[in-house]
Protein backbone atom coordinates (compact mmCIF):
# COMPACT_ATOMS: atom_id res chain seq x y z
CA UNK A 1 0.00 0.00 0.00
CA UNK A 2 2.71 2.48 0.56
CA UNK A 3 4.55 2.23 -2.10
CA UNK A 4 1.45 2.41 -4.61
CA UNK A 5 0.14 5.70 -2.47
CA UNK A 6 3.79 6.88 -2.61
CA UNK A 7 3.50 6.40 -6.47
CA UNK A 8 -0.24 8.71 -6.74
CA UNK A 9 1.03 11.11 -4.57
CA UNK A 10 4.00 11.87 -6.84
CA UNK A 11 1.67 11.62 -9.57
CA UNK A 12 -0.61 14.21 -8.62
CA UNK A 13 1.92 16.56 -7.59
CA UNK A 14 3.81 16.49 -10.96
CA UNK A 15 0.22 16.79 -12.58
CA UNK A 16 -0.29 20.21 -10.27
CA UNK A 17 3.47 21.42 -11.54
CA UNK A 18 2.59 20.51 -15.23
CA UNK A 19 -0.23 23.70 -14.60
CA UNK A 20 2.66 25.98 -13.75
CA UNK A 21 3.42 27.09 -17.00
CA UNK A 22 -0.27 27.68 -17.67
CA UNK A 23 -0.86 29.63 -14.51
CA UNK A 24 1.95 31.74 -15.62
CA UNK A 25 0.48 32.75 -18.62
CA UNK A 26 -3.14 33.10 -17.20
CA UNK A 27 -1.38 35.95 -14.85
CA UNK A 28 0.20 37.65 -17.13
CA UNK A 29 -2.54 38.01 -19.39
CA UNK A 30 -4.39 39.02 -16.42
CA UNK A 31 -1.92 41.64 -15.58
CA UNK A 32 -2.00 42.83 -18.88
CA UNK A 33 -5.97 43.43 -19.01
CA UNK A 34 -6.04 45.43 -16.36
CA UNK A 35 -2.45 47.83 -17.54
CA UNK A 36 -4.03 48.57 -20.17
CA UNK A 37 -7.78 48.76 -19.64
CA UNK A 38 -7.29 50.34 -16.44
CA UNK A 39 -4.11 51.96 -15.99
CA UNK A 40 -3.57 53.23 -20.06
CA UNK A 41 -7.35 53.58 -21.62
CA UNK A 42 -8.85 54.86 -18.44
CA UNK A 43 -6.73 56.54 -16.64
CA UNK A 44 -4.00 57.84 -19.34
CA UNK A 45 -5.76 58.40 -22.63
CA UNK A 46 -7.88 61.55 -22.46
CA UNK A 47 -9.72 61.72 -25.79
CA UNK A 48 -12.60 60.11 -25.63
CA UNK A 49 -12.77 58.70 -29.07
CA UNK A 50 -9.43 57.33 -29.39
CA UNK A 51 -10.39 55.62 -25.98
CA UNK A 52 -13.69 53.92 -26.86
CA UNK A 53 -12.14 52.28 -30.11
CA UNK A 54 -9.05 51.30 -28.66
CA UNK A 55 -11.23 49.65 -25.85
CA UNK A 56 -13.23 47.92 -28.76
CA UNK A 57 -10.84 46.63 -30.82
CA UNK A 58 -8.83 45.01 -27.72
CA UNK A 59 -11.75 43.51 -26.44
CA UNK A 60 -12.44 41.47 -29.57
CA UNK A 61 -8.65 40.26 -29.98
CA UNK A 62 -8.94 39.75 -26.35
CA UNK A 63 -11.54 37.42 -26.54
CA UNK A 64 -10.46 35.53 -29.38
CA UNK A 65 -7.40 35.17 -28.12
CA UNK A 66 -8.38 33.41 -24.61
CA UNK A 67 -11.27 31.58 -26.57
CA UNK A 68 -8.23 30.06 -28.98
CA UNK A 69 -6.10 29.23 -25.55
CA UNK A 70 -8.88 27.93 -23.48
CA UNK A 71 -9.60 25.26 -27.19
CA UNK A 72 -5.63 24.42 -27.26
CA UNK A 73 -6.14 23.38 -23.28
CA UNK A 74 -8.92 21.74 -22.87
CA UNK A 75 -9.50 20.13 -26.39
CA UNK A 76 -8.52 16.22 -25.35
CA UNK A 77 -5.94 15.17 -27.69
CA UNK A 78 -7.34 11.82 -30.20
CA UNK A 79 -6.47 8.20 -29.42
CA UNK A 80 -6.00 5.77 -32.19
CA UNK A 81 -9.56 4.19 -32.86
CA UNK A 82 -10.05 0.24 -31.62
CA UNK A 83 -9.21 -1.24 -34.87
CA UNK A 84 -5.78 -0.26 -33.89
CA UNK A 85 -5.34 -2.17 -30.90
CA UNK A 86 -4.31 -5.63 -30.53
CA UNK A 87 -7.35 -8.06 -29.48
CA UNK A 88 -7.31 -10.85 -26.65
CA UNK A 89 -5.78 -13.10 -28.75
CA UNK A 90 -3.44 -11.38 -30.49
CA UNK A 91 -1.79 -10.15 -27.11
CA UNK A 92 -1.73 -14.17 -25.66
CA UNK A 93 -0.40 -15.08 -29.69
CA UNK A 94 2.39 -11.84 -29.16
CA UNK A 95 3.51 -13.48 -25.66
CA UNK A 96 4.08 -16.89 -27.31
CA UNK A 97 6.62 -15.48 -29.50
CA UNK A 98 9.87 -14.85 -28.75
CA UNK A 99 11.54 -13.62 -32.26
CA UNK A 100 11.26 -10.25 -33.03
CA UNK A 101 10.76 -11.35 -37.16
CA UNK A 102 7.83 -14.02 -35.29
CA UNK A 103 6.09 -10.68 -34.38
CA UNK A 104 6.75 -8.51 -36.94
CA UNK A 105 4.66 -11.54 -38.87
CA UNK A 106 1.82 -10.57 -36.19
CA UNK A 107 1.88 -7.12 -37.07
CA UNK A 108 1.82 -7.33 -40.78
CA UNK A 109 -1.06 -9.88 -40.79
CA UNK A 110 -3.13 -6.86 -38.35
CA UNK A 111 -1.70 -4.56 -40.39
CA UNK A 112 -3.11 -5.83 -44.17
CA UNK A 113 -6.30 -4.78 -43.17
CA UNK A 114 -5.85 -1.54 -41.62
CA UNK A 115 -4.32 2.07 -43.32
CA UNK A 116 -0.77 2.06 -42.05
CA UNK A 117 1.78 3.04 -44.43
CA UNK A 118 4.43 4.45 -42.34
CA UNK A 119 7.34 2.31 -41.08
CA UNK A 120 10.36 2.39 -38.72
CA UNK A 121 13.65 3.12 -39.63
CA UNK A 122 14.50 -0.73 -40.22
CA UNK A 123 11.07 -1.25 -42.02
CA UNK A 124 8.79 -2.91 -39.22
CA UNK A 125 5.64 -2.07 -38.53
CA UNK A 126 5.44 0.88 -35.76
CA UNK A 127 4.20 -0.75 -32.49
CA UNK A 128 3.75 0.74 -28.91
CA UNK A 129 4.62 -1.41 -26.08
CA UNK A 130 2.66 0.31 -23.89
CA UNK A 131 -0.58 1.38 -25.42
CA UNK A 132 -0.38 -2.37 -26.98
CA UNK A 133 -1.57 -1.09 -30.70
CA UNK A 134 -0.18 -0.58 -33.98
CA UNK A 135 0.41 3.04 -34.53
CA UNK A 136 -1.16 4.87 -37.36
CA UNK A 137 0.57 7.21 -39.62
CA UNK A 138 1.76 10.08 -37.86
CA UNK A 139 0.69 8.62 -34.32
CA UNK A 140 3.12 9.09 -31.76
CA UNK A 141 3.58 7.83 -28.01
CA UNK A 142 3.82 11.03 -25.72
CA UNK A 143 5.79 10.27 -22.45
CA UNK A 144 3.86 13.35 -20.74
CA UNK A 145 0.29 12.14 -21.16
CA UNK A 146 1.28 8.56 -21.39
CA UNK A 147 -0.53 7.93 -24.55
CA UNK A 148 -0.74 7.76 -28.54
CA UNK A 149 -1.25 10.82 -30.32
CA UNK A 150 -2.98 11.13 -33.44
CA UNK A 151 -1.21 13.39 -35.92
CA UNK A 152 1.00 14.39 -32.59
CA UNK A 153 2.79 17.76 -33.48
CA UNK A 154 4.51 18.37 -29.53
CA UNK A 155 3.73 18.34 -25.69
CA UNK A 156 3.37 21.77 -25.20
CA UNK A 157 4.35 22.99 -21.41
CA UNK A 158 2.55 26.49 -22.10
CA UNK A 159 -0.64 24.55 -22.61
CA UNK A 160 -0.20 21.45 -20.78
CA UNK A 161 -1.35 19.48 -23.44
CA UNK A 162 -0.45 17.27 -26.66
CA UNK A 163 -0.79 19.83 -29.90
CA UNK A 164 -2.06 17.48 -32.48
CA UNK A 165 -4.35 16.40 -34.72
CA UNK A 166 -7.74 17.64 -32.55
CA UNK A 167 -6.62 20.89 -31.10
CA UNK A 168 -3.31 21.75 -33.74
CA UNK A 169 -5.64 24.52 -35.47
CA UNK A 170 -6.40 25.85 -31.98
CA UNK A 171 -2.72 26.14 -30.98
CA UNK A 172 -2.46 28.00 -34.59
CA UNK A 173 -4.91 30.68 -34.08
CA UNK A 174 -3.75 30.90 -30.07
CA UNK A 175 -0.15 32.12 -31.99
CA UNK A 176 -2.24 34.21 -34.17
CA UNK A 177 -4.09 35.87 -31.64
CA UNK A 178 -1.46 36.21 -28.98
CA UNK A 179 0.67 37.70 -31.91
CA UNK A 180 -1.92 40.38 -33.16
CA UNK A 181 -3.31 40.59 -29.00
CA UNK A 182 0.81 42.09 -28.14
CA UNK A 183 1.47 43.83 -31.61
CA UNK A 184 -2.18 45.84 -30.67
CA UNK A 185 -0.49 46.56 -27.37
CA UNK A 186 2.50 47.66 -28.47
CA UNK A 187 1.03 49.95 -31.19
CA UNK A 188 -1.06 51.49 -29.04
CA UNK A 189 1.16 51.80 -25.78
CA UNK A 190 4.28 53.09 -27.99
CA UNK A 191 3.18 57.02 -28.02
CA UNK A 192 2.52 57.27 -24.12
CA UNK A 193 5.69 55.00 -24.13
CA UNK A 194 7.73 57.22 -25.53
CA UNK A 195 5.61 60.58 -24.27
CA UNK A 196 6.80 59.02 -20.96
CA UNK A 197 10.82 58.55 -21.25
CA UNK A 198 11.00 62.04 -23.02
CA UNK A 199 8.71 63.79 -20.61
CA UNK A 200 8.96 67.75 -22.65
CA UNK A 201 13.07 66.86 -22.66
CA UNK A 202 12.96 67.34 -18.41
CA UNK A 203 14.97 64.14 -17.16
CA UNK A 204 15.29 65.61 -13.53
CA UNK A 205 11.23 66.01 -13.13
CA UNK A 206 10.63 62.75 -13.57
CA UNK A 207 13.10 61.56 -11.52
CA UNK A 208 11.28 64.21 -8.51
CA UNK A 209 7.69 62.35 -9.97
CA UNK A 210 9.22 58.63 -8.58
CA UNK A 211 10.67 60.24 -5.72
CA UNK A 212 7.71 62.27 -4.46
CA UNK A 213 5.30 59.16 -5.51
CA UNK A 214 2.94 61.06 -7.53
CA UNK A 215 -0.18 59.55 -8.00
CA UNK A 216 0.59 59.04 -11.81
CA UNK A 217 3.91 57.47 -11.16
CA UNK A 218 1.34 53.65 -10.88
CA UNK A 219 0.24 54.56 -14.25
CA UNK A 220 3.80 55.26 -15.90
CA UNK A 221 5.30 52.20 -14.66
CA UNK A 222 2.39 49.42 -15.98
CA UNK A 223 2.57 51.41 -19.17
CA UNK A 224 6.41 51.01 -19.44
CA UNK A 225 6.37 47.20 -18.48
CA UNK A 226 3.58 47.16 -20.66
CA UNK A 227 5.35 48.43 -23.63
CA UNK A 228 8.42 45.79 -23.02
CA UNK A 229 6.57 42.38 -22.02
CA UNK A 230 4.43 43.19 -25.40
CA UNK A 231 7.27 43.58 -27.58
CA UNK A 232 9.69 40.60 -26.12
CA UNK A 233 6.26 38.26 -26.64
CA UNK A 234 5.99 39.15 -30.03
CA UNK A 235 9.35 38.64 -31.35
CA UNK A 236 9.33 35.02 -30.07
CA UNK A 237 5.59 34.72 -30.83
CA UNK A 238 6.19 35.53 -34.40
CA UNK A 239 9.01 33.05 -35.07
CA UNK A 240 6.80 30.06 -33.61
CA UNK A 241 3.76 31.22 -35.50
CA UNK A 242 6.26 31.55 -38.79
CA UNK A 243 7.89 28.18 -38.17
CA UNK A 244 4.27 26.64 -37.61
CA UNK A 245 3.17 28.09 -40.89
CA UNK A 246 5.47 26.56 -42.55
CA UNK A 247 4.80 23.36 -41.50
CA UNK A 248 1.40 23.68 -42.38
CA UNK A 249 2.70 24.86 -45.62
CA UNK A 250 3.89 21.65 -46.03
CA UNK A 251 2.11 19.17 -44.38
CA UNK A 252 5.14 18.37 -41.66
CA UNK A 253 4.13 17.82 -37.71
CA UNK A 254 7.29 18.89 -35.63
CA UNK A 255 8.40 15.81 -35.01
CA UNK A 256 8.16 15.07 -38.37
CA UNK A 257 10.29 17.93 -39.69
CA UNK A 258 12.92 16.57 -37.25
CA UNK A 259 12.93 13.10 -38.04
CA UNK A 260 10.94 12.30 -42.06
CA UNK A 261 8.78 9.58 -41.95
CA UNK A 262 9.38 6.02 -43.77
CA UNK A 263 7.57 4.41 -45.90
CA UNK A 264 8.71 1.26 -47.42
CA UNK A 265 10.20 2.72 -50.26
CA UNK A 266 12.13 4.88 -47.85
CA UNK A 267 12.31 8.08 -45.77
CA UNK A 268 9.97 10.94 -47.73
CA UNK A 269 9.79 14.16 -45.78
CA UNK A 270 7.06 15.40 -48.14
CA UNK A 271 5.44 12.20 -47.99
CA UNK A 272 1.85 13.78 -46.90
CA UNK A 273 2.34 16.99 -48.69
CA UNK A 274 -0.56 17.65 -51.44
CA UNK A 275 -0.04 21.01 -52.32
CA UNK A 276 -0.37 24.25 -50.10
CA UNK A 277 -4.01 24.44 -50.64
CA UNK A 278 -4.77 21.31 -49.79
CA UNK A 279 -2.31 20.89 -46.82
CA UNK A 280 -4.13 24.24 -45.28
CA UNK A 281 -7.12 22.80 -45.61
CA UNK A 282 -6.58 20.15 -43.91
CA UNK A 283 -6.01 21.62 -40.95
CA UNK A 284 -8.36 24.84 -41.50
CA UNK A 285 -11.50 22.81 -43.37
CA UNK A 286 -13.28 23.94 -46.77
CA UNK A 287 -15.09 26.46 -45.22
CA UNK A 288 -13.47 29.78 -45.03
CA UNK A 289 -15.85 31.30 -42.23
CA UNK A 290 -14.41 28.70 -39.88
CA UNK A 291 -10.55 29.15 -40.40
CA UNK A 292 -10.82 32.23 -38.24
CA UNK A 293 -12.83 30.92 -35.29
CA UNK A 294 -11.61 28.06 -32.77
CA UNK A 295 -13.99 25.50 -33.28
CA UNK A 296 -12.64 21.98 -35.42
CA UNK A 297 -13.18 22.61 -38.87
CA UNK A 298 -9.84 20.24 -40.13
CA UNK A 299 -10.32 17.24 -42.62
CA UNK A 300 -9.87 13.42 -41.97
CA UNK A 301 -10.49 11.33 -39.01
CA UNK A 302 -6.56 11.48 -37.47
CA UNK A 303 -5.95 7.88 -38.44
CA UNK A 304 -5.10 7.80 -42.05
CA UNK A 305 -4.28 10.66 -44.45
CA UNK A 306 -3.82 10.67 -48.07
CA UNK A 307 -0.12 10.58 -49.25
CA UNK A 308 2.03 11.40 -52.90
CA UNK A 309 4.19 8.08 -52.54
CA UNK A 310 6.96 6.99 -55.16
CA UNK A 311 6.29 3.54 -55.52
CA UNK A 312 2.91 2.00 -53.40
CA UNK A 313 3.14 -0.32 -50.87
CA UNK A 314 1.89 -3.68 -52.16
CA UNK A 315 1.63 -4.75 -48.21
CA UNK A 316 -1.76 -2.39 -48.59
CA UNK A 317 -5.08 -1.90 -50.09
CA UNK A 318 -4.78 0.98 -53.11
CA UNK A 319 -6.50 2.54 -55.47
CA UNK A 320 -6.01 1.92 -59.20
CA UNK A 321 -3.28 4.61 -61.06
CA UNK A 322 -6.53 4.71 -63.49
CA UNK A 323 -9.06 5.99 -61.18
CA UNK A 324 -10.89 2.60 -60.11
CA UNK A 325 -13.08 2.70 -57.16
CA UNK A 326 -10.56 1.52 -54.53
CA UNK A 327 -13.80 0.02 -52.92
CA UNK A 328 -14.24 -2.21 -55.55
CA UNK A 329 -10.74 -3.27 -56.15
CA UNK A 330 -10.98 -4.42 -52.30
CA UNK A 331 -14.08 -6.40 -52.73
CA UNK A 332 -12.65 -8.07 -55.60
CA UNK A 333 -9.33 -9.14 -53.85
CA UNK A 334 -11.72 -10.70 -51.24
CA UNK A 335 -10.80 -7.98 -48.80
CA UNK A 336 -13.65 -5.87 -46.57
CA UNK A 337 -12.39 -1.89 -46.43
CA UNK A 338 -14.24 0.67 -45.74
CA UNK A 339 -15.08 3.63 -48.17
CA UNK A 340 -13.16 7.17 -47.96
CA UNK A 341 -14.55 9.77 -45.82
CA UNK A 342 -16.41 12.43 -47.37
CA UNK A 343 -13.71 15.40 -45.96
CA UNK A 344 -11.05 12.59 -47.25
CA UNK A 345 -12.28 12.18 -51.12
CA UNK A 346 -13.25 16.06 -51.04
CA UNK A 347 -9.50 16.78 -50.06
CA UNK A 348 -8.20 14.57 -53.05
CA UNK A 349 -10.64 15.50 -56.01
CA UNK A 350 -12.03 18.82 -55.33
CA UNK A 351 -10.49 21.63 -57.28
CA UNK A 352 -8.91 24.42 -54.86
CA UNK A 353 -11.03 27.54 -55.25
CA UNK A 354 -7.88 29.76 -54.35
CA UNK A 355 -4.58 29.91 -56.03
CA UNK A 356 -1.83 26.89 -55.75
CA UNK A 357 1.10 28.41 -54.28
CA UNK A 358 3.17 25.07 -54.10
CA UNK A 359 1.66 24.46 -58.28
CA UNK A 360 4.72 22.51 -59.25
CA UNK A 361 4.83 20.04 -56.56
CA UNK A 362 0.96 19.50 -57.62
CA UNK A 363 1.94 19.18 -60.93
CA UNK A 364 3.94 16.82 -60.23
CA UNK A 365 1.26 14.35 -58.41
CA UNK A 366 -0.93 15.15 -60.97
CA UNK A 367 0.72 13.66 -64.18
CA UNK A 368 2.45 10.64 -62.64
CA UNK A 369 -1.20 9.83 -61.25
CA UNK A 370 0.93 8.38 -57.63
CA UNK A 371 -1.61 8.95 -55.36
CA UNK A 372 -2.52 6.52 -52.65
CA UNK A 373 -5.67 6.77 -50.88
CA UNK A 374 -5.42 6.01 -47.66
CA UNK A 375 -9.37 4.02 -46.32
CA UNK A 376 -11.01 4.77 -43.14
CA UNK A 377 -10.25 2.60 -40.45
Amino acid sequence: MAPSGSRSIKKGCRRVLYWIPVLFIALIVAWSYYAYVLQLCIESIEHTGEKVIYLLVYHVVFIMFVWAYWQTIFTRPMNPLKEFHLSYSDKELLEREDRGESQQEIFRRIARDLPIYTRTNSGAIRFCDRCQLLKPDRCHHCSVCNKCILKMDHHCPWVNNCVGFSNYKFFMLFLAYSLLYCLFITATDLPYFIKFWLAGGRAHFRLREYLNSLPDTQAKFHILFLFFSASMFSVSLASLLTYHCWLVSKNRSTLEAVRAPVFRHGTDKSGFSLGFSKNFRQVFGDEVKYWPIPVFSGLGDGCSFPTCLVNLDPEQPSSSSTGSNPVNKSAADGRQSKPLTESQSRLLTSTPSWPEIDSATDRKGASNQVMTIEHEA
